[in-house]
């Protein structure tokens, strides 16, 4: 039974010339309204994907609230939403879209090229994250040809920039809203925002004017749990209708009733990235970063950790990039080899290290490990656990720390260690220009280029990346459409629907 109301690339630069037809939205039949109650963690800091840094704003808001012009997929597929079609010119540097003439925002007010053109101008402003801006950096101007045309010239060719344009950089806002973007969102989706009882829960209500598909549930509340145990009871005692992520997987037994309850099991883009800071004297010594990454065992804090569950990778790509490639034992267990170049770095008598990580799920038992084994070759680990709000304040703004752990869900993110400013403090003109060239490069090219990027990042020991989180979904056997990977940043409502 649901839960009482309330309670609840495709790499296309490389083709020349592509054209797109507008995907075909039939109306479905009228079934019965119903309310959906999903359990998360990571709640937003704020509600503007533009201004806001963290991922739990558009896991709630993206493609639900705000659309944009093209959408991932769960095949990680680009596909057409606000964009019926689009063109890219022979010397890939023009991309023209023709907007989907039905669409509208919440408002009434229409989905035009001007409100797209404002939108994107504000992604690239001094208003916008350093994130967000940084994905517009390629991109020259940006012009409204007609009401529904819309054509962006890049500055170089770029395999990355479409991808790009699937997640918050490339959402649409209402231009006539006149509330804080930060407090009462404004977009085009299925979805509109409600309420927000911050430290509780985010309401959402059918937009009832949607332009396409329309919503299947009257309300969806987003619910946060601190504590992944009482998501569970929450779940188990019919509170729920969706955990969006299970957080404790050795709880996965709880739901083996499979009269109740449904278990997806996926992946996701999310690598739990034990983080240097570069300025931190002593981990601005390469021996030393190795060190650290040869005293972890990795498979073991899996299991200690998370239950198991979890993939080791190497480096800052997840096995559903074209160019991943398994580098999880380039720094095998080895506490002997630890100890050995921290005495070359003239730290054989010891060393104390800070680790500041996030009150999340994964976070503070992965530093519990990382604390012991790291006291077995030397090094004394001084854990802080903080609110995720005070994280990204501190560690991420401020670079307060000298290490951390968080797990990096942006798909296809290895740029992050490019971004100037980025809060590792790591700086590679070689890995710079690595990136550079493969964004411009042949689809072939591309990938020799991406996998020679991962592994200058993974020989400089720029961070020590523990595993690849899975992604478990539990749901009552009421709801269907789940999808199990969860590789863009939206937790897609569109898909979702409730069985009669």
């Amino acid at each position: 039974m649901l839960a009482p109301r309330r309670w609840m690339s495709v790499l296309l630069a490389a083709i020349l010339t592509v054209t797109l037809a507008a995907c075909t939205r039939p109306t479905p039949a009228p079934e019965e309204a119903r309310d959906l109650a999903i359990g998360a963690t990571a709640e937003p800091n704020g509600l503007d994907m533009i201004t806001v840094p963290g991922a739990g704003t558009p896991f709630v808001l993206l493609y639900n609230v705000y659309e944009t012009l093209v959408k991932l997929d769960g095949d990680g597929t680009v596909r057409p939403l606000l964009a019926a079609q689009w063109n890219i010119s022979t010397d890939r540097l023009t991309y023209t879209f023709t907007l989907e003439g039905r669409a509208k925002f919440a408002s009434g007010a229409p989905v035009d090229a001007e409100a797209v053109v404002a939108s994107f101008e504000r992604a690239r402003s001094s208003a916008a994250t350093d994130q967000i801006r940084g994905k517009w950096a390629v991109v020259d101007t940006i012009a409204a040809k007609d009401d529904l045309t819309v054509e962006v010239t890049l500055k170089n060719p770029s395999n990355q920039w479409l991808y790009d344009m699937t997640g918050p950089a490339g959402s649409v806002s209402d231009p006539t809203a006149t509330a804080d973007l930060n407090t009462t969102p404004a977009g085009s989706g299925p979805f509109v925002f409600d309420a927000w009882d911050q430290g509780n829960s985010i309401d959402l209500v059918a937009n009832e004017a949607y332009w396409g598909t329309p919503a299947r549930f009257d309300e969806v509340t987003f619910r946060y749990f601190a504590d992944p145990n009482a998501m569970s009871a929450a779940m188990l005692s019919g509170q729920l209708d969706i955990i969006s992520n299970l957080t404790v997987p050795q709880a996965i037994d709880q739901f083996k009733d499979t009269s109740r309850f449904t278990t997806y099991e996926g992946t996701t883009d999310g690598e739990v990235v034990l983080g240097f800071n570069h300025a931190t004297p002593a981990l601005a010594d390469l021996r030393v970063r190795q060190a650290i990454n040869h005293a972890i065992d990795r498979r073991a804090l899996v299991d200690a950790a998370w239950g198991g569950k979890g993939t080791l990778i190497g480096s800052m790509v997840p096995p559903t990039d074209p160019w991943f490639e398994d580098l999880s034992q380039a720094y095998p267990f080895d506490p002997e080899k630890a100890k050995t170049l921290l005495a070359e770095a003239g730290f054989a008598t010891g060393l104390t290290l800070k680790l500041r990580v996030p009150n999340l799920p994964y976070a503070p038992p992965a530093a519990r490990f990382i604390a012991a084994q790291l006291k077995d070759v030397g090094i004394t680990v001084e854990v802080e656990e903080i609110d995720f709000a005070r994280w990204l304040d501190q560690v991420y703004g401020q670079h307060d720390y000298d290490m951390t752990i968080v797990a990096h869900v942006e798909p296809r993110d290895m740029g992050a260690f490019a971004a100037e400013g980025n809060y590792w403090g790591y700086s590679n003109p070689d890995f710079n220009a690595l990136l550079l060239e493969a964004d411009a490069a042949s689809s072939t090219e591309q990938v020799r280029l991406l996998r020679e990027a991962a592994r200058m990042l993974s020989d400089d020991a720029a961070a020590d990346w523990l595993f690849l989180l899975p992604n478990i979904i539990i749901a009552t056997n009421d709801i269907s459409g789940i999808q199990a990977n969860q590789i863009s940043l939206s937790f897609d409502l569109t898909k979702l629907a409730a069985r009669n």
